[in-house]
């Protein structure tokens, strides 16, 4: 069925809807990118009383904290959408994430407040994670409401595409002051300045949602009396809605959240972390990216319009499952060829007890990771040295072979906390060196990057991204009943985002370090996607041109 009880709106007024409910996305993105690409400097001013691998982990589990209660803010947000309208939720939850982003900009660190300092922090991300909970299924139903059925992917298109925006506002800021400071200055204190711009984002943002009204199908459900009066209890107890939920989520919205934060952020954390690539050169690359990727957003959302939402979706899904593994593989090829050759000519082996290895993978940050074969692996891993396991017989203390050369490391279980922090340094510095003259370099050499074959192998990741992710608003809205639609929406979308995409870089970490295979994290995206195109493929319903008035 065609809708056609709402009209296009007049052209002025349905810019202004566009341009408020995209500042919201604008402000969630730019957050998660700051953060995101200042993850290393953040980790050595809040949790400095950790080494160098475990205050890194840290960092990555406080970044996830935001997305662990997304659903919960889905939840709260997504009932007070339903019961009292788009409008007033969504200036409730832009309202807090800034605030809390700005906040941010003003912890005091370790060095003044100590042990207080990482609860500060987690404290925030919790604040903006719960905030982004109702932000953007508001966004996203807002626009949809308000558009022609005609149009409606490419109204809500506009929402997707601003992610670039807020990781092209993010990505300029930190590359412009790092610039002009020197990294010292902004390793020191200049990575505030980034989260304290954002109070201009937040007022910009507010002026403009003042503005708005309700949206006309909200209005005329409730003009109707159609309205739920337990939207929840509809969205998730009734079976023939839930069963949507989880279609939508198992189908699209798990995969998308793994596929985008792939492409959009693993991508920077691979290049800076894993391949050694310099800062700088690696804002590039991604600056770079991050402008070509914006129309992308848009033509895949436009093109759900003309072709219908699910073969664009299955598209991305196909691309990103073939695409992902020997797309990495690639890129170190054409960033790093150096790290390649000395992994040809001095092979890196751990030779450990197999029952003195533990999985590094600590969603409450409790396990300090302190065996011989934890600390071998680990260091290796933050050195972005790939290597191969090999058993050794019970009791053995971890040794690594490094081509004909072998280094031993320690164990750290009965040591206090300063002998322990001391031998690790020494381990990694006497590891590093050995690696060193292995022809393993601490970093890629910016002159051998291969920028144009990198940039297009990013490119294919983002295609694949943003196939997904261009006619997702439209598709997830033409899903769900009005009376039930921003709590349906909301809570799979952030389950699917905030859990299986947030936790997407430690999980890949945990895996690598455990197999020793820097691209072995990897299949977890790769899965993921596989097993939503198989869904998508069988049950995923196509959406386009449905009267989304309807009950």
């Amino acid at each position: 069925m065609t809708d056609t009880a709402t009209g296009p709106l007049p052209r002025q007024h349905m810019g202004l809807v566009l341009t408020a409910s995209a500042a919201g996305t604008v402000f969630e993105w730019y957050d998660f990118f700051v953060f995101g690409s200042l993850t290393a400097i953040i980790s050595k001013h809040f949790y400095a009383g950790a080494g160098n691998t475990q205050s890194y982990i840290l960092t990555l589990l406080t970044f996830a904290a935001g997305f662990l209660v997304r659903p919960l803010g889905a939840i709260v947000f997504g009932h007070f959408g339903d019961r009292t309208g788009r409008k007033r939720t969504f200036l409730v939850t832009i309202s807090i994430m800034g605030l809390a982003t700005f906040a941010m900009g003003l912890l005091p660190d370790y060095s003044v407040i100590g042990a207080v300092a990482p609860y500060t922090l987690v404290a925030m991300r919790v604040l903006q994670g719960f905030a982004v909970g109702g932000e953007y299924g508001g966004a996203a139903i807002y626009v949809a409401e308000h558009s022609d059925a005609g149009r409606r992917g490419t109204a809500t298109g506009w929402i997707q595409a601003s992610a670039t925006i807020g990781l092209f506002l993010a990505l300029s800021l930190v590359l412009i002051t790092r610039t002009e400071m020197g990294e010292k200055a902004f390793s020191d204190w200049g990575w505030r300045i980034p989260f304290l711009i954002s109070l201009v984002l937040l007022a910009v943002s507010l002026w403009i949602r003042l503005k708005l009204q309700e949206s006309p199908v909200y209005r005329k459900m409730r003009e109707d009396g159609r309205g739920s009066q337990a939207p929840l209890r509809e969205a998730f107890l009734q079976w023939h809605n839930l069963r949507i939920v989880l279609m939508a989520l198992f189908s699209t919205l798990m995969a998308q959240g793994v596929v985008w934060y792939t492409a959009q952020f693993y991508t920077q954390v691979f290049l800076e972390r894993v391949v050694k690539v310099e800062p700088r050169v690696v804002n590039f690359l991604v600056l770079t990216v991050t402008f070509l990727s914006a129309p992308l957003h848009m033509f895949f959302a436009w093109l759900s319009d003309q072709i219908g939402r699910k073969p664009v979706i299955l598209f991305g899904l196909a691309l990103s499952t073939v695409s992902i593994i020997p797309g990495f593989q690639m890129l170190t090829e054409a960033v790093n060829p150096a790290l390649v050759a000395a992994t040809a000519s001095a092979p890196v082996t751990v030779i450990a007890d197999p029952g003195n290895c533990s999985f590094q993978f600590d969603p409450l940050g409790k396990s300090k990771f302190v065996t011989s074969c934890d600390i071998a692996k680990s260091t290796l891993a933050n050195a972005g040295v790939p290597y191969r396991n090999e058993a050794a017989p019970s009791g053995t203390v971890a040794h690594v072979r490094i081509g004909s050369v072998g280094v031993t490391s320690f164990e750290g279980g009965s040591l206090d906390a300063e002998t322990l922090a001391n031998d690790r340094k020494v381990f990694e510095a006497r590891l590093k060196g050995t690696l060193a003259r292995a022809g393993y370099r601490p970093s890629a050499d910016s002159n051998a990057v291969n920028a144009p074959l990198a940039i297009t192998l990013l490119l294919v990741f983002i295609v694949a991204a943003s196939a997904l992710y261009g006619p997702q608003a439209a598709a997830l809205v033409e899903l769900f009943p009005t009376r039930i639609r921003y709590s349906a929406l909301s809570v799979p979308y952030h389950i699917g985002v905030g859990w299986f995409g947030g936790l997407l870089p430690t999980v890949v970490f945990a895996v690598n370090v455990a197999s020793g295979n820097v691209y072995a994290g990897l299949w977890y995206p790769v899965i993921v996607a596989g097993f939503s195109f198989v869904v998508a493929l069988f049950f995923l319903p196509e959406t386009r041109g449905r009267n989304i008035e309807a009950d």
